[in-house]
């Protein structure tokens, strides 16, 4: 093992368990996520050390002990707050479980201090590494949707936001995947001068347009391998010249090669460690909710 993996460990899986989309353990000391963006929520807990990102252009961290919820489509990235790196575990989750009228709140206030939530999460990652538990793993995800929903859910409707040229382009990227139009193709089709699309794009989203769309085809890569498909045979299908273009890309935005990342797998360890360590007991725990907040039902 070179230093480099060993202080960076990747861990995934697809769980059989509808509403993931994917679930991640990764420590990390380096590796440094580029400005991406995912179509699913991120929901992220940290057991040690901190991360700092940066999210719709606003410079965010994760304080110990909080839970971090990144909506989708929503550019952000990564990286250690400090020298020691983190450790992380993380859930990829649909719009079924949160529709995207939560979008917004989630941006205003990605970091959440709700030890309840935190522990059901953790609770839930444990559930997700034993075999044949689907049905408790699903009935932790309805708890974790409905406290995560409490959080986020607006107290009066809100409008939807303008449609711009910017959106357009993201749509229409986003229909034409893996093999979108030309930047050429795609300023005809949508009456704007190619240049004029760039520069649209990046001021409504903090991204250009290239790096959105290779975050796109990294995440589409991610669920194929994940699936069991051959790095080279996802290459291509995701939209990348060959698998050496995929491994470039993925390596930078993962810290490890695709191969790598599929072959991973869930940890062999049914118990997690927590923040400090300690494994978290198999009971439910009731702690206080947060205020605001109604009180949690015993099932923990």
């Amino acid at each position: 093992m070179t230093p480099a993996q060993e202080t960076q460990q990747v861990t995934a899986w697809r769980p059989p368990v509808p509403g993931l989309v994917e679930v991640l353990h990764a420590r990390f000391t380096e590796h440094r996520y580029p400005m991406h963006v995912h179509d699913s929520w991120t929901l992220l807990i940290v057991d040690d050390g901190a991360v700092r990102y940066e999210l719709d252009r606003h410079r965010r961290g994760t304080p110990l002990g909080t839970v971090s919820l990144l909506p989708p489509h929503v550019p952000h990235n990564g990286a250690p707050a400090t020298a020691e790196g983190f450790r992380k575990r993380v859930l990829y989750l649909d719009t079924t479980q949160l529709d995207t009228t939560l979008i917004g709140p989630a941006v205003d206030a990605p970091d959440l201090a709700d030890p309840l939530l935190r522990d059901r999460i953790a609770r839930l990652h444990t559930a997700l590494t034993l075999p044949g538990e689907e049905w408790e793993a699903e009935s932790r995800l309805a708890l974790v949707a409905e406290r995560l929903r409490t959080h986020l859910r607006p107290g009066a409707p809100v409008a939807p936001a303008p449609r711009t040229l910017a959106h357009d382009l993201r749509d229409l990227l986003d229909a034409a995947l893996p093999a979108p139009p030309t930047l050429a193709e795609a300023g005809r089709l949508l009456h704007a001068h190619p240049t004029h699309l760039v520069r649209a794009f990046g001021a409504a989203f903090g991204i250009p347009p290239h790096q959105y769309l290779t975050a796109r085809r990294i995440d589409r890569a991610r669920r194929l391998l994940l699936a069991g498909q051959p790095p080279a045979a996802v290459a291509t299908a995701v939209g990348f010249h060959d698998q050496p273009h995929l491994n470039r890309h993925f390596r930078r935005f993962l810290g490890t090669t695709p191969g790598r990342f599929a072959r991973s797998g869930p940890p062999l360890r049914a118990e997690l460690p927590g923040p400090t360590g300690q494994t978290s007991p198999a009971t439910d725990a009731v702690l206080p909710s947060p205020p605001g907040h109604a009180a949690p039902s015993a099932a923990g």
